[in-house]
C-alpha cells in the first residue's frame, strides 16, 4: 500500500461517513493550517447540476490558451485519484499529494473529518503554496454546505440546475436551486445557464440585488455554421461533443470575463478547439470498441440523472438513427426517471450493467425492472458489446464510477486479460 493510499485509509476511519453536508470541520481544520483557503489566485467556483465538469474544463484550456498558470479541483476521480487536482497545470503527483494528507493529518489532530474534507484542505494547502494566476473550484455536492464554500471567489458560475442527491439537497427543484445558490456571496458577479423559473428564482433571491449575469438575458452564445459566436466573435465549435457543451462553454467565457480576466478571441478559440474532458459524449476507440461489429462507433457519457439524460437526448436527436444504450447506475440515483427519458429518444436495444469494482453499483436486475423489462442483461460491459450484432452506435452511461471502470477496460490491455485478471 502507498503512502498515499494509506492516508486515505487513515482519513476513513477517522470518520466514515462519506458525505455529511457541514463546514464546522473543515473550517477548524483550515483554521489549524493557517488558513491556506485565504491565499488563493482568483477563485472561479462552478455549481450546478449537469456541466460543471465541463465548465471547468473549458476556463482552464481557455486560461491556459492565453499563458497563465492555473490550478483545477474537479471530483470524482475517473481511473486516478490525482485527476482530482491539478496544480499550474500539471496533476498533483503521488508524493505531493500524500505529504500534504501527511500535514492534513497532523493538523486535524485525530478529529472526526470527511475524506472530501480532507481532500479538500489539501488541495487549498497545496494551491496555496504553488503560484497561479487562477483558480477553479467545482463543487463536490450541492453548494452552501459543500466543502469547497469556504472561498471567496472573484465569480461564481451556475451549470444547468435539475434533480440530483435528493436525498441531500431536498425533494424539490426550489430546495435543490437554493442550495446550489448558496455559493454565491455578496458583490460576487454570478453566471447562470437557462435555468427553469423556480430555479432561476433561487439564485436572484440568493444574489439579492447583485450582478447575475444569465443567458439569453445579460449574454448569450449561438451556434453558427462555422462554429459559435459569442459577445461579437466568431468562434470555432467546442472540442467538446455536444449541444449542451456549446452553453457550458459560453458559462466558462462569460465567468473568466466576470472575474476579471479578459482573454482575446485567439485564447478563447484555442481554448474551445483544445478542451478535454473524459466521459462526456467521449468517442472510445480502444479494447472495448474492438468488440462491437466492424463499423460500429462507441460512445462513453457520465450522465446519471435525468438533467443529463435530457441533454443525451437531445444529441440522439442530433445524431439521426437508433443508439444502442449499455447503462450502469449508482444505487441512489433516479434510475426509472433517467431511463424514462432516453429509452425513447434512444430508439436502440437497451443492456443493464454492472462492473466489478464499480462503487455502489446498481444490480443488474434493478436496472432491468427500472427500464420496465425493456434491458436486457449485459451483464457487464464487455459482455453486452458483445451481443450487439449489427454495426451501428453504442453508448455506454449511466454514472461516473461506471466510467472511470470502462476507461480503464478500453485502455492497451487486452480484454480478454482483463477479465482473467478480475476472476482470480
Amino acid at each position: 500500500m502507498s503512502r498515499f493510499d494509506a492516508s486515505l485509509e487513515r482519513l476513513h476511519r477517522l470518520y466514515p461517513k462519506l458525505i455529511d453536508l457541514r463546514l464546522e470541520r473543515l473550517e477548524r481544520l483550515l483554521a489549524a493550517l493557517g488558513h491556506p483557503e485565504q491565499e488563493l489566485p482568483p477563485v472561479i467556483h462552478v455549481a450546478g447540476t449537469n456541466g460543471k465538469g465541463s465548465v471547468c474544463a473549458f476556463v482552464r484550456a481557455m486560461a491556459e490558451a492565453a499563458g497563465l498558470r492555473v490550478h483545477v479541483y474537479t471530483s470524482p476521480h475517473l481511473v486516478r485519484f490525482n485527476e482530482r487536482i491539478r496544480l499550474a497545470g500539471a496533476l498533483v503527483s503521488d508524493e505531493a499529494l500524500a505529504g500534504a494528507l501527511d500535514q492534513i493529518e497532523a493538523a486535524n489532530e485525530g478529529n472526526q473529518i470527511t475524506v472530501f474534507e480532507a481532500i479538500t484542505a489539501a488541495a487549498f494547502l497545496l494551491f496555496a503554496r504553488v503560484p497561479a494566476d487562477l483558480c477553479v473550484v467545482e463543487v463536490g455536492l450541492g453548494g452552501r454546505f459543500d466543502a469547497t464554500n469556504v472561498v471567496w471567489p472573484a465569480a461564481c458560475a451556475i451549470t444547468s440546475i435539475s434533480m440530483d442527491h435528493q436525498e441531500f439537497l431536498g425533494e424539490t427543484l426550489a430546495l435543490v436551486a437554493a442550495e446550489k445558490a448558496g455559493i454565491i456571496k455578496p458583490g460576487v458577479p454570478v453566471v447562470t445557464s437557462y435555468q427553469a423559473p423556480v430555479a432561476m428564482a433561487e439564485i436572484l433571491r440568493a444574489a439579492a440585488g447583485g450582478v447575475v449575469l444569465r443567458r439569453g438575458v445579460e449574454w448569450e452564445i449561438a451556434e453558427t455554421a462555422s462554429g459559435v459566436r459569442f459577445a461579437g466573435l466568431d468562434l470555432p465549435k467546442p472540442a467538446l461533443a455536444g449541444a449542451h457543451q456549446v452553453e457550458n462553454a459560453g458559462i466558462a467565457m462569460m465567468a473568466l470575463r466576470a472575474a476579471g480576466f479578459d482573454l482575446g478571441a485567439a485564447a478563447l478559440a484555442a481554448g474551445l478547439r483544445g478542451a478535454e474532458w473524459p466521459a462526456r459524449l467521449q468517442r472510445l476507440k480502444g479494447a472495448l470498441s474492438r468488440l462491437l461489429p466492424a463499423g460500429s462507433e462507441l460512445w462513453l457519457d457520465g450522465a446519471h440523472n435525468p438533467g443529463g439524460a435530457a441533454a443525451l437526448a437531445a444529441q440522439f436527436s442530433a445524431w439521426g438513427g437508433n443508439t444502442v444504450l449499455v447503462v450502469g447506475m449508482k444505487q441512489s440515483k433516479d434510475v426509472g426517471e433517467f431511463l424514462r427519458v432516453l429509452i425513447p429518444a434512444a430508439g436502440g436495444q437497451i443492456y443493464a450493467v454492472a462492473e466489478p469494482g464499480q462503487h455502489l453499483a446498481l444490480p443488474v436486475a434493478a436496472v432491468i425492472a427500472a427500464s420496465g423489462g425493456v434491458a436486457v442483461a449485459g451483464p457487464d460491459v464487455a459482455g453486452a458489446l458483445r451481443q450487439v450484432a449489427a454495426p451501428g452506435r453504442v453508448l455506454i452511461c449511466g454514472s461516473l464510477y461506471l466510467a472511470g471502470e470502462v476507461l480503464k477496460l478500453d485502455a492497451a490491455i487486452p480484454i480478454e486479460a482483463l477479465h482473467v485478471e478480475r476472476a482470480r
